[in-house]
């Protein structure tokens, strides 16, 4: 009973397993062989002790001592009953044999105290007897010499065999090693036998009611359940969960280093062995119990369904023990050894609870050198892959996790603890996808994890995510390594696709939105642009642990590298660009994050309220930043910064928006392959885009978001950035604090407007910006919308005349230009100013150039930009002319004959004809509305009677050929004689094709008219046809034959070939062709008529008559001799009625 009466003096003189060895299990190997091989001798040196230790045996309660050789446990009577129904036979003549199988039977199953007393004083005198150590130096000879630790040890207090358990795995000679192996089994069987742990945590285990420390109390055979108890205090401890007794450091570090000691053999650490026992026969049954590869197993499944729960309870708390301290897992600390010392991520492995030994500072460190490029071992990453998919999968191994997110995991995310679903929920509400708004600590708890597993560098990490993605993969990115980080950007790339399922959607977009929160997640970029961040942004000088710089901070750095930043026009250059393939990686960034706006750290903070407010209904794919740029003027100032910056650099490299590109695939394929192809954008492929918008290849969805885009970019100029890039300098020059686009290209379009009229001698616009500018107002007219100085005062008037027209291709300014006289006077003076500035510049009619694209190259391609038109015009008759065009053209024509100031060519013609004829007419019009061909009608009445200047006369001559042919382009016929033509020329005016049959049609029926005002106007065609017989077209084909043979050499105009006509007809000589005679004789009769009913008004009326008249000659010579006779008559009757006297005379 000696043992009994010292037994704290006895556990003092234990082994010191756990605090007294000099070395660390770290790298360290234990052989994997049987359980105990044939005829060792050590095992014969172990009884040989015993025989010497009489009193223990005695202690126990066993038989009469035997002091003979070869004493068996298998003989005392104590333990022959339990030893008989547990034990193999074979077994019963090896002492450490019984007690192995004894210690390890099943939990079921109870040993006899007596039993229990006896193996309990068996072991511990095993480990205490001076005798065993000197065995340990007997057989460990060699070793103990090659292990310089182990040599120095002081003899006969028990340190020796401590030493070796500690240094075990260096121990190469096979007898020496399984005997230490045996020790470190027996060790490890109870608690109170490893060295120094009792005394170290004594107080804590009565605190924590974990077990018994009285040797007197009932041995229970599972004493490390006492260990398993402490350690999940621990684990509670630092997730918080019970701070009613906190354990103290020492024994924090004894635990660990227990831990860290059972770590190569699932059999040492006892509470998991029995709790694991079955499940490792059903998964693990071929791995060797070494090396830690039957935990490692029994980790990889340890959600599957037919794991028990009380073994994943117990692997969970040993998982929480690795996460603590990266030494408790074996594998991982022997592989990674090398790594961490060459890349100094273990500064002090004196202290296992320092910051160094957590698994996630592991993780951290050679996550990094691996992202540096630099050469980490195959083995420690494989190691490390391992556990950073372990972290992934089960959130409870992050104590920050449990202690910090418990209220949303309690309220959102109970019952998805498997297989990562609860981390993903957590990541779900932090991304904002929840009402409910995640606590700021929970999600920096979420942030840490993520950066400690790393799931950027390989999918496969993310076990929800690469479930559900799964299939994903296979098809679209089956091309990629598996593994590969790329396959999250090919994904990525796939969102909102056919190719993309909704569950692999929803789990790839809550990991992106943490990646996108730290450039060092995405491996990719981090490789390609570490070199031009330590340049550019200074991160050389800072740990890439260190949390001092905000991750955030160093992708705006290099987002500000790779794009030119504007402020106000002026751009503002990089000391050193940034490097090719940097910002090809940062575009892809861009890319992806213009997918989901949560995406954009930057832009969810500071819009997060604006969001809320305009744009909660905006759910689709998209639609958040579209709502956010439509209502950028109603934005906080914070958040309009954002927007408008992201949007300037959309401007100038569009493919940053990937919904667009994607929709738009057709038709970049087709038609803007060659600018798409380009790395390195400069707004070229939008422009290319908005040339082609109404091509057949372009779909739906693609024209919304080009024009959206372009509606966008009337808000700034600078959203545009071609024309920001040619018109800033002139902008800040010409038109400073204007910010509008719209308003900016009114104000430099004027500019050029100006210098232009007033010829001077250098225009104050450069060219780079005219040429911009031109295409800028090119764009600007296809769409109403995009000109909000004409849209917003048509707005009623497009819903009420034009509700069904579509808004592109001019089709709404178009259909507003047909319904011009039932607008709004807003609209309608609007209207008419767009029309005036086509007409001085006949490239912004869109729908002109649109129809008339072919023709123009065929008719016109020398023509200068603003006399296309007339060009058009000019050719309007050929038989080449396309039908179409030539239908567009006429809508010109009627246009301009409404008013002189449509028609810039006549306007400056007539600059001072009209002001000298037509001044009444112009005193009463208004600025923005038709005079309905008043000023026009006037110099045609001029132009009759001869009295305007040539260039007046020849484009009056032009404008009557033109009408003559088609009343349309009389606005005054066609305003007074409608209901005329509409009753008397139905047929006529019914063709196709207008040859002045309509015209020719109101001459005939001239009596039948009834309307004065209508008489009046054919009246005035007839008065105009005297002047020129290029104005009757009926009568002019009639006598075409007529002009040739006896006119030829006749000038035209001013009434010479008419007046040579009608003396051919007077000529019987001259025979005329029938149809032209009786033409002819039809027009004296209209002209008699006309005398008749609108007889001259005044004398120069009637001068003007008569100078037109083809009878002027004999009109003239009668007048002549009307005045001779009436001369001479006066002579001659003067001398006889009045006679005076001689008287008078002589006066």
């Amino acid at each position: 009973m000696a043992a009994y009466g010292r037994p704290e003096l006895q556990l003092l003189l234990l082994p010191l397993v756990c605090l007294c060895g000099f070395g660390s299990v770290v790298g360290l190997k234990v052989a994997g062989g049987p359980a105990e091989p044939p005829n060792v001798p050590v095992l014969g040196a172990a009884d040989a002790v015993v025989q010497d230790a009489p009193a223990a045996v005695a202690a126990a309660g066993a038989s009469q001592p035997r002091r003979a050789t070869g004493w068996k446990l298998s003989e005392e009577e104590a333990c022959r009953e339990d030893l008989t129904r547990l034990c193999p036979k074979h077994t019963w003549t090896n002492n450490l044999a019984v007690l192995e199988c004894l210690q390890d039977r099943r939990e079921e199953t109870e040993l006899g105290p007596d039993c229990n007393h006896l193996l309990w004083n068996y072991k511990l005198n095993l480990t205490t007897d001076p005798k065993f150590e000197s065995v340990a130096m007997e057989v460990c000879k060699s070793t103990i010499t090659e292990i310089k630790e182990c040599n120095e040890e002081e003899r006969g207090r028990g340190y020796l065999v401590s030493c070796l358990v500690d240094h075990r795995g260096n121990i190469s000679d096979y007898q020496c090693n399984q005997y230490i192996t045996k020790m470190t089994s027996i060790i490890f069987s109870d608690y109170r036998l490893i060295c120094g742990f009792m005394v170290k945590c004594k107080e804590d285990i009565n605190n924590l009611h974990c077990g018994s420390i009285n040797v007197g109390h009932k041995d229970v055979h599972s004493q490390g359940e006492v260990i398993a108890c402490l350690e999940k205090a621990m684990v509670r401890e630092a997730e918080q969960q019970d701070q009613g007794h906190p354990i103290k450091e020492v024994c924090q570090r004894a635990i660990l280093r227990v831990a860290e000691l059972s770590s190569d053999d699932f059999h040492l650490d006892r509470h998991l062995y029995f709790s694991c026992r079955d499940d490792r026969e059903r998964f693990c049954q071929n791995v060797q119990a070494s090396e830690g590869k039957v935990y490692k197993c029994l980790f990889n499944h340890k959600f599957e369904e037919a794991m028990s729960e009380k073994c994943r309870d117990a692997l969970t708390t040993r998982q929480k023990l690795i996460s603590q301290d990266y030494r408790v897992s074996y594998s991982l600390a022997k592989a990674c050894k090398l790594d961490l010392r060459k890349h100094r991520c273990s500064l002090d492995t004196n202290l296992p609870r320092a910051r160094e030994a957590r698994l996630s500072y592991l993780l951290l460190c050679l996550e990094a050198a691996v992202h540096r490029g630099r050469p980490v071992s195959g083995e420690c990453q494989g190691e490390m892959l391992d556990y950073r998919r372990m972290l992934m999968e089960d959130f409870s191994l992050s104590p920050e996790i449990v202690l910090h997110c418990r209220t949303e995991i309690e309220a959102h995310c109970s019952g998805l603890h498997r297989k990562g679903r609860t981390l993903h929920c957590l990541m779900r509400i932090g991304r904002g996808d929840h009402s409910t708004a995640v606590d700021s600590v929970c999600q920096s708890a979420l942030k840490t994890l993520i950066q400690s597993a790393d799931p950027g560098a390989d999918y496969r990490i993310d076990r929800a995510l690469n479930e559900a993605c799964e299939s994903v993969i296979q098809t679209a990115c089956k091309h990629i390594r598996t593994g590969d980080p790329m396959i999250l950007s090919c994904l990525m790339e796939h969102l909102y696709t056919d190719k993309m399922v909704e569950d692999c959607e929803h789990r790839l977009l809550e990991l992106q939105y943490f990646i996108s929160r730290d450039w060092k997640l995405d491996p990719i970029l981090y490789k390609k642009c570490q070199g031009d961040a330590a340049r550019l942004c200074h991160t050389h000088s800072w740990n890439e642990t260190s949390e001092l710089m905000p991750p955030g901070a160093v992708f705006s750095c290099l987002y500000r590298h790779a794009y030119r930043t504007e402020e106000q026009g002026r751009r503002v250059k990089p000391e050193e660009p940034l490097s090719r393939e940097c910002k090809v990686e940062v575009q892809r960034i861009l890319h992806q994050r213009a997918l989901d706006v949560k995406l954009d750290p930057e832009l969810q903070k500071r819009c997060m309220t604006d969001l809320g407010k305009w744009c909660s209904e905006k759910t689709d794919t998209g639609q958040e930043l579209e709502c956010l740029q439509d209502h950028l003027e109603d934005l906080v100032s914070a958040c309009r910064d954002v927007v408008g910056n992201l949007t300037e650099l959309e401007s100038e490299d569009i493919q940053i928006d990937a919904l667009l590109i994607r929709a738009c695939e057709p038709i970049i394929q087709t038609h803007c392959h060659d600018v798409a192809d380009n790395q390195i954008d400069t707004g070229d492929l939008l422009e290319c885009l908005v040339q082609n918008k109404h091509q057949k290849e372009m779909n739906d969805k693609c024209l919304v978001g080009v024009t959206h885009f372009q509606l966008i970019q009337m808000k700034d100029f600078r959203f545009s950035y071609k024309f920001k890039m040619s018109c800033k300098e002139d902008v800040l020059r010409l038109c400073p604090n204007i910010k509008k686009k719209v308003d900016v290209v009114i104000c430099l379009s004027t500019t050029v407007r100006n210098d232009t009229l007033q010829d001077a001698r250098e225009q104050r616009v450069s060219l780079k910006c005219r040429k911009q500018l031109r295409v800028e107002e090119l764009e600007m007219s296809e769409d109403i919308r995009l000109d909000p100085e004409l849209y917003e005062p048509c707005r009623s008037d497009i819903s009420r005349f034009c509700p069904n027209m579509n808004f592109g291709n001019a089709q709404m300014i178009e259909c507003l230009k047909d319904q011009k006289k039932q607008l709004s006077q807003r609209c309608h003076q609007r209207i008419f100013r767009l029309q005036e500035g086509e007409m001085n510049d006949p490239e912004l009619d869109y729908q002109l150039m649109r129809v008339c694209k072919q023709m123009i190259k065929r008719f016109c391609t020398e023509a200068d930009a603003r006399n296309v038109l007339q060009c058009l015009k000019q050719n309007k008759n050929s038989e080449l002319m396309d039908p179409k065009c030539k239908q567009m053209i006429t809508k010109r024509q009627i246009t301009q004959n409404t008013d002189f100031r449509l028609n810039p060519v006549l306007r400056k013609a007539c600059r001072a004809d009209i002001p000298k004829f037509c001044q009444s007419i112009l005193n009463k019009a208004s600025e923005d509305t038709e005079l309905e061909g008043q000023v026009i009608a006037c110099l045609k009445l001029k132009y009759a009677d001869q009295r305007l200047s040539p260039d007046c006369e020849d484009q009056i001559r032009v404008i009557l050929q033109e009408s003559a042919l088609d009343y349309r382009l009389d606005p005054q016929l066609q305003m007074h004689c409608s209901d005329e033509i509409s009753k008397l020329c139905v047929e006529e005016a019914a063709a196709q094709e207008q040859t002045g049959q309509v015209e020719e049609c109101l001459k005939v029926n001239l009596l039948k008219i009834k309307q004065d005002v209508c008489k009046k106007e054919v009246l005035n065609m007839l008065k105009e046809s005297k002047a020129d017989i290029f104005v009757d077209p009926v009568l002019h084909t009639a006598c075409a034959l007529d002009l040739k043979h006896h006119c030829a050499a006749i000038t035209p105009g001013r009434g010479r070939q008419m007046s040579c006509l009608m003396e051919a007809l007077q000529d019987k000589r001259v025979r005329l062709q029938p149809e032209c005679k009786k033409r002819l004789q039809d027009r004296i009769d209209m002209w008699s008529y006309a005398a008749k009913v609108a007889p001259a008004e005044g004398f120069s009326d009637l001068a003007v008559q008569v100078m037109t008249s083809p009878s002027k000659n004999y009109i003239l010579l009668m007048i002549a001799l009307s005045v001779c006779i009436l001369f001479m008559v006066g002579l001659l009757c003067g001398r006889i009625t009045k006679r005076v006297t001689r008287e008078l005379k002589d006066r």
